[in-house]
């Protein structure tokens, strides 16, 4: 059984099924539970996280009805409703790390950092897809549209996409440029404005000797951020086109010298 918000929110069942609930309010509740399923939650949070800080008179009476609704969902899908556990100031969702995709994505980043720290590379890059594959889409994506989801689930996106930047890096430094420009490709159709993605797309595509691709992506975001934000690439990707453009010996290197020749 698994609890999953790495994307729509989903309960993975014993015989395999993804079900979840169809109310929006449960699905909400289980979310937020499931977000914070380390420590109780207090009553005040969950009616603010189900009524987006627009609570009726009744709202806590209304909020014990959905949690009582909430246990027999779970019941009904063959999940102990007993993981909703009373406990003041609220309620909590006992589950354990491996039970909760989103505590095993940061187990694996923290298994990541102690294999990047041991320069145990190859190790390091398998840790982090393992990461990544646990994701489904963007974090909590049939949430997206309540108020009160929209600065959590970019949260949780902003560990995603830092968990892709980390794996950038160490897939370059192993030589796997080839490998990632699809990906890399795909991502950018999701985040067209970030950077750091071009970045490295630039760098996978010039050592794949691919150089018109890698000057055209630059044209691509210098567009995007002209035309609607009316500010210009930021100074590592200027000094990155210049690069290209004079073909410096560096870019052939190894990532470190990448690395240093861009440090802030």
């Amino acid at each position: 059984m698994q609890f999953q918000i790495l994307g729509p929110l989903e309960i993975e069942t014993q015989d395999g099924q993804r079900v979840s609930p169809r109310a929006l309010k449960l699905r909400s509740l289980l979310a937020y539970l499931c977000m914070h399923s380390t420590r109780p939650v207090s009553m005040d949070r969950l009616i603010e996280a189900l009524w987006s800080g627009t609570p009726p008179q009744s709202a806590t009476t209304a909020l014990h009805v959905y949690v009582s609704q909430l246990r027999k969902y779970l019941s009904s899908v063959g999940v102990d409703p007993k993981l909703i556990v009373t406990q003041p100031p609220g309620y909590r969702l006992d589950l354990c790390s491996q039970t909760l995709d989103l505590r095993r994505f940061e187990s694996l980043l923290c298994h990541f950092r102690s294999l990047q720290a041991q320069d145990r590379l190859e190790e390091a890059a398998e840790a982090l897809n393992a990461a990544l594959a646990l994701w489904r889409g963007p974090a909590l994506e049939d949430l997206r549209a309540v108020p009160f989801f929209h600065n959590l689930c970019r949260q949780l996106n902003e560990k995603r996409a830092f968990a892709y930047e980390q794996k950038f890096e160490i897939e370059l430094k192993l030589g796997r440029h080839n490998s990632l420009i699809g990906e890399l490709y795909s991502l950018i159709d999701e985040q067209p404005t970030r950077e750091n993605l071009y970045w490295h797309l630039m760098i996978a595509l010039y050592r794949s000797g691919r150089i018109a691709e890698s000057l055209a992506e630059y044209g691509r975001i210098r567009k995007i951020l002209v035309q609607d934000l009316g500010v210009e690439p930021g100074l590592k990707l200027q000094k990155l086109h210049r690069a290209i453009l004079a073909r410096e010996a560096w870019l052939d290197d190894s990532w470190e010298d990448v690395r240093s020749a861009y440090a802030c």
